[in-house]
Order: C-alpha cells, then structure tokens, then sequence
C-alpha cells in the first residue's frame, strides 16, 4: 500500500495520513474517507476539471525530450519548454513531439531564472515542474493534480515518501538533502521529507504568494520555504526519480549546497523578522459604512 501525507507549516502534527489503495498508484488520494473507513481514489477525469500547464527546462536536451514528452498525460492542456539557448536542436525536437508546444526562450541562465520565466508564460490553472533529463516520470502528473483539486494549495513530490524511491541519488546527496531538510524542519516548523526535489505542483493564483527571486538550484527548496511561510496547505506525495537517459547533470553538489544553505538562512531571518513585528506595525484599513 502506498502512502502519502497531507503537511501544513505550522504547528507541528497536523497531517492527515492519506492512502492510495494497492494497484492505483497513479490516482492522487483524496482525504476524505467513506463510509466503510476506506479510501475512495481520485479518477483521471476529476483531474480534466482544470487546466494544467506543464513548465519543462531546457538546455541540451534533444534526445531526452521523446522520452520525457511520451509520459505527459494527453489531458495536459499545454505544456510550456523554456529552452536556455541550447545549441542542439531541443526546441525542435519539442516541436516536432508536440506541434501545440509553447516555446520560450530564457533570457537570463540558471533553472530558477528558467522556472520563472516559464511559469510567467503559462496559462493553465494549475502549473507543474518537471525535469527535461527523463529523471521525472510524467505518469506522475495524476497525482500532483489530483491533490491540488483535492484541497491542496502546493504539492511536492518526494522521493522519501512511502511509495517513492530514487535510482539516481548518490550517498553525499542523500546525505546533503537530510541536512538541509532536517535544517528547514528544525527552522520553519515543517515536516518535509525531501527538501531538493524539483517535482512540484501549484495553483497558479498562489505564483504571486511564493515571489520566487533566485536563479539557480535553490528554487526548489525556496518554493517549499515560501509556501510554509504564507501558510499554504502543503501536500507531499510520492515520486520515483529515474536516472537521467542522456548527457551529465549540471548540479554541482557543494556550490548548489551552499547557494541552498544561504537561501535557507535568509529566509529564516525575514521569518523572524515577521514574527517580531509588533501589531502595531499592521496596516489597518477603516472603510465608512454606506447606505
């Protein structure tokens, strides 16, 4: 049986186990139980009540596209490529798989800079990221997207969740993504289990609330900091991370690291910094009554 877990930021020990009965893995779970104490699942055709953008990063990633676009689910809306100047023929490629695809090209360089400007460009209720190397299994997509409908307002995926597993992490990352989870869990209040995972889904209405404003790796970690801040209900389900098909990774374990581990610091100071402020601080609006 697979499970996964309903997260809020704060306080501690508010999670509503969710599960997915066996032979349903594709079907996001819905947190309300019947009658009988079991889990009703949620259906592929709950998911098509909204539209879904799917933001896909690229840089040098031609050969990896065919296998990355077949696992998209063909009731996606659209599905938005940022390609990061490659010099192969990627954005042809996508083209090519799909004719409807929505083509951006990034102006800046790193993948936060390339997540903001893809999901600037994105139309669809509920917006999506995922990696263009193949190691994020678009079949997957369910049940970020039946979450959200469920009452989710961010969901991320997890390689550590009951269900989920990796066959790409090495000992230094697995070791370095505990660190830095433990850290953000100790700080923000939060029960994560799998900080630096780039599989994330959202309401599009919340873009404005996460105010995502790095360019590199750290997205990721500051996307979950920043839906914990605002108080976002938080759901965590479970992901299976493949190894890349082709080419090498451009992380870089101890720069990433450290760009994390600053990104982690400043945001716990402007936490504090909020929660200092003395109520007088707040703006109180008087609105006159009319007749």
């Amino acid at each position: 049986m697979v499970a996964s877990r309903w997260l809020t930021s704060v306080p501690r020990g508010r999670h509503i186990p969710v599960l997915v009965p066996a032979g349903q893995r594709d079907a996001a779970p819905s947190p309300k139980p019947m009658s009988s104490g079991t889990y009703q699942p949620v259906s592929e055709v709950f998911a098509l009540s909204a539209t879904v953008s799917v933001v896909i990063p690229t840089l040098n990633e031609a050969e990896n596209l065919p296998h990355v676009f077949a696992a998209v689910p063909s009731w996606v809306t659209e599905v938005v490529v940022v390609d990061g100047r490659s010099t192969d023929d990627t954005v042809a490629v996508a083209q090519r798989l799909r004719p409807d695809v929505k083509i951006v090209m990034q102006g800046g360089r790193g993948k936060g800079d390339a997540l903001l400007a893809g999901f600037g460009a994105s139309s669809g209720d509920i917006i999506v990221a995922m990696d263009a190397d193949g190691s994020t299994d678009g079949s997957e997509i369910i049940r970020f997207v039946t979450a959200l409908i469920a009452g989710a307002d961010f969901v991320k995926g997890s390689r550590f969740a009951c269900g989920g597993g990796s066959a790409d992490l090495t000992r230094s990352r697995r070791f370095g993504n505990r660190v830095l989870g433990v850290l953000v869990n100790r700080l923000f209040g939060t029960d994560y289990t799998d900080l630096c995972y780039g599989y994330n889904a959202f309401w599009a209405r919340h873009l404005d609330t996460l105010a995502l404003d790095c360019p590199g790796f750290e997205v990721e970690t500051l996307m979950n900091i920043r839906a914990a801040m605002a108080g976002l209900c938080v759901h965590e389900v479970p992901s299976y991370e493949h190894r890349r098909v082709y080419g090498v990774s451009n992380l870089h374990i101890v720069l990433d690291g450290w760009r994390i581990a600053k990104v982690i610091v400043r945001e716990w100071r402007q936490f504090r910094r909020n929660a200092r402020r003395p109520v007088s601080d707040l703006v109180v609006i008087d609105l006159p009554l009319t007749d």
